[in-house]
């Protein structure tokens, strides 16, 4: 029950915060070309602290729009990179397309009596060396992904705004 408060939690924050850019991205196109976020400066120790609070919740949830409808499903890797949270998926799902479309998204995973909102742009890193360091990181995805493949894709958070909070405590806000 507590997943799908924060599901429907994400989905309707995600529905009022997003842009809602029905355009349909080129066949080619792998970089998202719409406007960013108000930009943050890049900060790899408050990344940490949202990567180390996300594998604490093993499944998260990632929310994208498509068109004027909220999308959201369940993730679960979240690593550092050179600095960076990324996550990853495929390029033949439709969360790759519609981050394509539009880069915004929000992440949410609960643990314990704390939950996190992470709001950011995913950018899409098609570098065989970060596919490969996201899969040595996270070698059960090897039976499905290759840095190789034309399928693997990994995204880091750009210009990402963090919350944590509780039903206790003030809520600790940081940006990377």
């Amino acid at each position: 029950m507590k997943h799908f408060i924060f599901l429907a939690a994400a989905a309707m924050m995600l529905a009022v915060a997003c842009n809602t850019n029905t355009s349909a991205p080129a066949a080619d196109q792998t970089t998202p070309a719409t406007t960013m976020l108000t930009p943050t400066t890049p900060n790899p120790e408050n990344a940490a602290i949202a990567q180390e609070f996300l594998k604490k919740c093993g499944t998260y949830y990632l929310a994208t729009v498509e068109g004027d409808q909220p999308r959201v499903r369940p993730f679960g890797t979240a690593e550092i990179i050179d600095g960076k949270l990324y996550i990853q998926t495929g390029k033949v799902k439709n969360v790759y397309k519609q981050l394509l479309a539009n880069p915004k998204a929000e992440i949410c995973g609960y643990s314990g009596m704390e939950w996190i909102r992470i709001s950011c742009e995913l950018i899409p890193d098609d570098t065989v060396e970060a596919k490969k360091a996201m899969l040595d990181k996270n070698p059960s995805l090897r039976g499905m992904y290759s840095e190789t493949d034309d399928n693997t894709i990994v995204l880091y958070c750009r210009n990402a705004h963090a919350t944590i909070s509780s039903f206790t405590g003030e809520p600790r806000s940081f940006e990377f």
